[in-house]
């Protein structure tokens, strides 16, 4: 691809954005399927450097590696600069308001804010599309593997399907105007290496038509933006039974999700999260008082957050001069 130099904001020193937080699988769509949140996500300041590279100057909220080879917004910035210019530098603010681990794209959202930033700053001389391998790479760090489920709709917004990643080939699907999202997080530790671990290498053929309808017609519902068909989709009969071992009262969180009037619910990510999907925010307020109900009763802490589909992905807060 060509690089344009000339299109850089020399008039710009810095950038203050969003990363927003991110659910991955969507029940059925395991390592394909991922939506945007709204309201949560890191802050993030990219500012200039005179230092080729890239120097993470601080994280609040979270210890973090501040080396950007053992950072994801690091390794994520290094991997552009590598394609764009080496000889450039940049420095990383981070405010970390996703807890690692949480299974709602803490990586990602790192990832994702530390290549738009430093896009943002060149003059966008790489579609939004073009930044999500580099982000991949904050997720190769992040847990072994260089997945996209998470990074593409932090960047793109809305839902995101990764038809495929050899060549990598993101398709974004509509998002039904209603639809709003609660998430419970357990503070437990799923390390994505068991949630891996957990799985069967092999499925049954019909288990795998199973799932494959179910993914076909979930990205039909939202473009028909059908909720009961929606609600139909949202089954996982290959990842879900095996994982769900691995987050305290699964079964109850499910069951409180659907007496309540959530279309559906699942695992987000790898977990522990646990995610629902309503029609209205009435309804996912609702959601989230009865998975709060389910929690209080044991012993367990947990944060709660009801979020609308973020439409857009990282969102560019103010230029710093």
């Amino acid at each position: 691809m060509q690089i344009l130099y000339e299109l850089e904001k020399v008039d710009v020193t810095g950038v203050r954005l969003f990363a927003p937080a991110s659910i991955a699988n969507i029940s059925c769509g395991f390592d394909v399927l991922g939506l945007c949140l709204e309201n949560i996500g890191d802050i993030m300041e990219i500012r200039r450097s005179n230092t080729a590279g890239i120097q993470i100057t601080s994280i609040k909220g979270q210890d973090l590696p501040l080396e950007a080879e053992k950072n994801v917004a690091g390794v994520a910035g290094l991997a552009l600069l590598a394609e764009y210019n080496p000889q450039l530098g940049f420095e990383i603010y981070i405010e970390k308001n996703i807890k690692p681990g949480s299974g709602i794209g803490s990586s990602a959202a790192s990832a994702a804010g530390a290549v738009a930033g430093i896009n943002y700053l060149l003059g966008s001389p790489f579609s939004t599309k073009e930044l999500i391998p580099f982000a991949m790479e904050g997720e190769r760090l992040a847990c072994g593997s260089a997945h996209a489920d998470n990074v593409a709709p932090a960047l793109l917004g809305g839902f995101t399907l990764v038809r495929d990643t050899n060549p990598l080939d993101i398709c974004a699907l509509p998002t039904p105007l209603e639809l709003v999202a609660t998430v419970i997080h357990p503070k437990i530790e799923v390390k994505t290496a068991d949630a891996r671990a957990v799985l069967k290498t092999r499925v049954s053929l019909e288990k795998a038509i199973s799932q494959w309808a179910n993914v076909g017609a979930l990205v039909s519902s939202l473009y028909e933006e059908d909720y009961e068909l929606l609600s139909k989709s949202l089954v996982d009969g290959i990842v879900e039974p095996a994982r769900s071992i691995l987050i305290p009262y699964f079964n109850e969180l499910k069951d409180a999700c659907k007496k309540a009037g959530a279309l559906g619910s699942g695992i987000s990510g790898s977990g522990p999260s646990v995610f629902a999907l309503s029609r209205g925010m009435t309804t996912a307020n609702h959601v989230a008082q009865a998975m709060q109900a389910v929690l209080e009763k044991t012993e367990i802490p947990f944060d709660i957050h009801v979020s609308p589909v973020k439409q857009s992905g990282v969102s560019f807060l103010e230029d710093i001069t």
